[in-house]
């Protein structure tokens, strides 16, 4: 039984509709997501801080989010003037679909995705003691239809057994936020026998 002040969390919400996937395309929404799928509980003032938006825009930002489940209300802040908002999940998974409008959809949010992880890369601090532990890893694999699905599993796998447990605010003392990106993109035409 779980106790009555505790909630369960989902491990992920997995968005299909290819409306739901362009709403995740603004880079201010990117960043507001970012901090609540680290673990954070954040009001919509601190949420304008982060996006660089005023309170009223980024409110705007915040319902658009939480219409689509990617984004909820969290409990009453202390002095109750203010609703913080959290992740209703772990982690944000896209599901590319096939057609056109969620293709779109798909390729306006990877990119945003990507823009960002490069940011993050040129924001780091040329005496960062970790800027050596930077990768990226670009391959090219010749896998079948079933062997591409074990991969994107083990990789998510992967992923998730670092994140187990650690949030914004319950992690060890020695850690440090690292940001992955994973791409799994079929190239070519697929095989006759596919």
């Amino acid at each position: 039984m779980v106790p009555k002040n505790k909630r369960t969390v989902k491990k992920r919400v997995v968005l299909t509709d290819p409306r739901a996937i362009r709403a995740l395309a603004h880079p201010a929404r990117q960043r507001i997501i970012d901090e609540l799928y680290s673990g954070k509980v954040l009001t919509a003032t601190e949420c304008a801080e982060l996006a660089g938006l005023t309170p009223s825009a980024t409110s705007y930002h915040l319902r658009a989010l939480s219409r689509w489940g990617i984004i909820e209300r969290a409990d009453t802040s202390a002095d109750g003037r203010e609703r913080p908002w959290r992740a209703p999940a772990q982690s944000l998974v896209i599901s590319s679909q096939s057609t056109g409008a969620g293709r779109l959809a798909s390729t306006a949010m990877m990119r945003a995705n990507v823009n960002r992880v490069v940011d993050q890369f040129e924001e780091m601090s040329d005496d960062d003691p970790w800027d050596d532990l930077s990768l990226l890893s670009r391959t090219r694999l010749w896998l079948t239809k079933t062997e591409a699905e074990e991969l994107g599993r083990e990789l998510t796998g992967l992923i998730d057994r670092y994140r187990r447990a650690r949030t914004a605010t319950s992690h060890p003392a020695d850690t440090r936020q690292v940001a992955t990106l994973l791409a799994v993109v079929p190239l070519g035409k697929p095989s006759a026998e596919s």
